[in-house]
């Protein structure tokens, strides 16, 4: 007997603990975007300004470009900011995204060696560049993860007249990884690699890796925001994510990128339309 009234009061405990309501979570949205964007600080700097002025915590998925667009086609977020455009612009013709915005750029660059086996240090032409380290079959270290710098990197050799995947059997490693570890895998092989400058101004492991490269324009590397398409995944949080878009994108957000630094040194420069006019305002 008493045991049976021992259980009767346990299920009364749990039905009276379902039935009260559950504490409010804080307003959150899930932001698929980069490792260059995560690696190189800039959350660390503007997320507790958005969080602090609207309330809504911001929690990022840093993947390449290519992961970050298929986790949210299958609805794994509500806002997607990354570095690909023609692969954005297919995200939103596809329906998976509902408008492109413009926020932020930067450059890619070339980092080599100190020793310089295939003597690019200096070069303004990445191509001519790609041509001497393919021809002098010097250690390169690529991505090789679907990423936007892997894209921009693809591009490039395709540009210089280069078939990688035969061409590079012998010195050319791909590491499958973002963009901080491919750093230490070039820098641990000093060997060459294609990074954007954000990511490479906050990394710490240089070894003897150094600028060789930069300043061409096709190194320039643009960064887009989308929310993820609700009437494709309902439980897209559009209102929050829309919230979000428009700090980024407004004078907030965009003066908060533009403060961004590392010793002094401006890591992504904001270009949302009307960026300029944010800017003086």
């Amino acid at each position: 007997m008493i045991r049976r009234l021992k259980h009767l009061a346990l299920v009364a405990t749990v039905a009276l603990a379902a039935a009260a309501p559950a504490r409010a979570e804080d307003p959150f949205i899930i932001l698929q975007s980069t490792t260059s964007t995560e690696q190189s600080g800039l959350f660390k700097h503007i997320l507790p300004l958005f969080k602090a002025k609207t309330g809504i915590d911001v929690r990022v998925v840093a993947v390449g470009t290519g992961q970050a667009l298929k986790n949210a086609e299958r609805g794994d977020g509500d806002v997607v900011l990354v570095h690909a455009k023609a692969a954005e612009e297919k995200f939103v013709a596809d329906g998976f995204g509902v408008k492109r915005i413009e926020v932020m750029y930067n450059d890619f660059i070339i980092v080599g060696p100190d020793a310089d086996p295939a003597k690019v240090a200096g070069s303004k032409d990445v191509v001519d560049a790609l041509k001497k380290i393919a021809a002098a079959k010097a250690p390169f270290a690529s991505r090789g993860d679907d990423s936007g710098t892997h894209k921009a990197e693809l591009d490039l050799w395709k540009a210089a007249g280069i078939d990688i995947k035969t061409a590079g059997a012998d010195w050319y490693r791909s590491t499958g990884s973002g963009m901080g570890p491919t750093l230490n895998t070039a820098s641990g092989m000093n060997a060459y690699v294609l990074t954007d400058r954000g990511t490479w101004l906050s990394f710490k492991n240089r070894g003897s890796l150094k600028i060789a490269v930069e300043g061409d324009k096709r190194l320039f590397n643009q960064y887009g925001v989308m929310l993820v398409n609700p009437e494709k995944h309902k439980h897209v949080k559009a209102k929050e994510g829309q919230a979000f878009i428009d700090w980024l994108t407004g004078a907030e957000g965009q003066n908060a990128i533009r403060s961004y630094k590392i010793e002094g040194e401006q890591l992504f420069f904001p270009n949302a339309p009307g960026a300029e006019m944010k800017k003086a305002g």
